[in-house]
C-alpha cells in the first residue's frame, strides 16, 4: 500500500512530499524544495529507508534542495523531462533572486517523459508529462490509491503561473484537461502548495477549468 505525507518547505510553503510502501518502508521524497533536515527528521521518525529523489520541475521551491540531498545520501534524482533543463542551470540565480539558501544545479540520474513509470518498493507510479507551467513539468499518478502528485499544474481552485520563461497557458489547460481529468474525478491529488483537492471538484467549481 502506498502511503505518503506531506511538508511545507521554504518560504513559498511548497508540499514536499514522502512518499513510501507501507511493504518495504522504501521511500521517496518528492520535490524537495529546501529544508531538508525537516524532510529527513520526518522520514526517521517514520523508520523510512529513503532512496530516491522524484522531481515534478525544477523551479527553485521544488529542486533547490535536490542538488544537496543527493550529494549527501547519494541519492538518484528522478526527474523532471528534459523541458525543465534551462530551470535546472539556472538554480543558483534562481536562489539568489528568490533569497533562498544556494542551490546548485545538477543533472538528473534519469530523465522522465510521458508514460514512464516509476516505483517505491512494491508501488509503482505513473509518469505524464503535463507541460504548461514549466515545459518539463512531470506528475506521479497511482491509480490503485487514486492519487496524484500533481507539483504546480492544478491547486485547489486555481491553476499554475504561466507567466515564467517557458510557461504556455494553452498548453496547461490542455495538460490539465487530457492528462488529468482521464485520472478520474475520485482521485486526490497533492498540489505544490496548498490543500489538496478531487479532479471531480475542480471540474465542477474551479474558476479557471471548472466544466471542462
Amino acid at each position: 500500500m502506498l502511503r505518503y505525507l506531506t511538508i511545507p518547505v521554504t518560504p513559498f510553503a511548497q508540499n514536499c512530499s514522502l512518499l513510501w510502501c507501507e511493504a518495504t518502508r522504501q521511500a521517496a521524497v518528492i520535490d524537495p524544495g529546501g529544508d531538508i533536515d525537516t524532510v529527513l527528521a520526518e522520514s526517521d521518525r517514520l523508520g523510512l529507508a529513503l532512496g530516491q529523489i522524484w522531481l515534478t520541475h525544477a523551479h527553485i521551491d521544488h529542486a533547490g534542495g535536490a542538488g544537496e540531498l543527493a550529494e549527501r545520501l547519494g541519492l538518484p534524482i528522478v526527474g523532471p523531462h528534459p523541458g525543465d533543463q534551462f530551470w535546472i542551470d539556472a538554480l543558483p540565480q534562481q536562489s539568489q533572486m528568490f533569497g533562498f539558501p544556494p542551490a546548485r544545479a545538477f543533472t538528473p540520474t534519469r530523465w522522465l517523459y510521458d508514460g514512464d513509470t516509476v516505483s517505491v518498493g512494491e508501488c509503482t507510479l505513473q509518469v505524464r508529462h503535463c507541460p504548461g507551467h514549466t515545459p518539463g513539468h512531470v506528475v506521479f499518478h497511482s491509480a490503485q490509491a487514486k492519487r496524484a502528485f500533481v507539483g504546480d499544474v492544478l491547486f485547489a481552485g486555481s491553476i499554475g503561473r504561466t507567466d515564467f520563461p517557458g510557461g504556455d497557458h494553452d498548453q496547461l489547460i490542455a495538460s490539465i484537461t487530457q492528462r488529468l481529468w482521464p485520472m478520474g474525478d475520485d482521485t486526490v491529488f497533492i498540489p505544490g502548495h496548498g490543500p489538496e483537492s478531487t479532479f471531480g471538484r475542480e471540474r465542477r467549481s474551479n474558476p479557471f477549468v471548472g466544466g471542462t
